[in-house]
């Protein structure tokens, strides 16, 4: 078995900007594994804010036994992107081989399309608001705040976008008090839930002060181990497969977090549609679907995932899976 990993770059169609910073370009990781004639591959988008880079990730996987197992991979690595990329391609590799698809495997039905939110990246109030309007016939718009001004924007989202259901995600920028003084008008505007509003490890006061709208966790939340520290403190709990270490430990969260009574939002990087297709799989059932990482890229991997009306598709067998 033979193991390759290289980086690739995908043209953003416009400037995504988040409270942490802005890109133009979404830098990945591309994992190739071949054995007995089959192949399967994987992507994962290494993130700074969990202290991971493009080399620091390639020396992970470069550093893997050529024979590694899905089984021995999670005694291998933490849970993150390197393990992510490997755990698809190991799950791609497994299905080619099989001359079947992933889910079938599992012994799951057909994943179907699934509704998925659409990102504003954070600007002025008045290009939000523009933005909001171009993307008004979307059901489900995601609006990236996460700084003290956010209230002239939240109010430009709504103006453009009247009839579409929102969601926020602070992205770690508010504090408890800019959190408390925000609910009443999310809850005003028709917000359906907030994403991470408090920095993760300074999230207590979560569990201290009302909640009127459901809370989502993400930086808080990475894979099943997560789960203790968020009782009392979220209502939902988002699983990116970045942060669990692949699809194995996703599906696994999935089923952990709904014993606990959590909702499922399933969300991604910003990514290729190879990203995005073995998280189709998570993401049936779920709340939340936020699986958009190919809509805000100006090009995209071939057979790229199929995004209309009923929202995005599970992958072609040419794509993943």
């Amino acid at each position: 078995m033979t193991i390759t990993v290289e980086q690739d770059v995908f043209r953003l169609a416009e400037v995504f900007t988040i409270s942490r910073g802005s890109r133009t370009e979404a830098k990945v990781l591309t994992v190739r594994i071949a054995r007995d004639g089959a192949a399967g591959w994987g992507e994962c988008v290494p993130y700074a804010r969990y202290d991971e880079t493009l080399e620091s990730v390639t020396a992970q996987i470069e550093g893997l036994p050529a024979d590694v197992t899905r089984g021995a991979l999670y005694d291998l690595l933490e849970p993150g992107a390197a393990r992510n990329a490997v755990d698809c391609a190991l799950w791609d590799l497994e299905a080619k081989a099989a001359g079947k698809r992933v889910w079938e495997l599992l012994d799951r039905p057909a994943p179907g399309p699934c509704v998925t939110a659409f990102t504003l990246s954070l600007d002025t109030p008045e290009k939000m608001q523009q933005a909001a309007a171009r993307h008004a016939h979307r059901p489900l718009l995601k609006i990236k705040l996460g700084t003290p001004d956010d209230m002239a924007r939240l109010e430009a989202v709504r103006a453009g976008a009247p009839d579409s259901r929102i969601i926020v995600d602070a992205n770690e920028g508010w504090t408890a008090e800019v959190y408390s003084d925000l609910a009443p008008h999310l809850l005003r505007l028709g917000v359906a839930m907030v994403e991470q509003p408090l920095p993760a490890g300074q999230d207590d006061m979560l569990g201290e002060i009302a909640r009127p709208l459901p809370v989502c966790a993400d930086e808080s939340c990475h894979d099943t181990a997560s789960l203790p520290a968020l009782k009392g403190k979220y209502d939902m709990v988002n699983i990116k497969l970045d942060k669990t270490g692949g699809l194995t430990e996703a599906l696994r969260l999935n089923e952990a977090a709904r014993a606990e009574g959590y909702e499922v939002m399933v969300g991604c990087m910003v990514g290729s549609s190879l990203a995005m297709a073995p998280a189709t799989i998570v993401a049936q059932g779920s709340e939340i679907v936020d699986l958009d990482g190919p809509l805000l890229l100006a090009e995209d991997r071939d057979a790229p995932l199929t995004f209309d009306a009923a929202g995005v598709h599970p992958p072609q067998a040419a794509l993943w899976g």
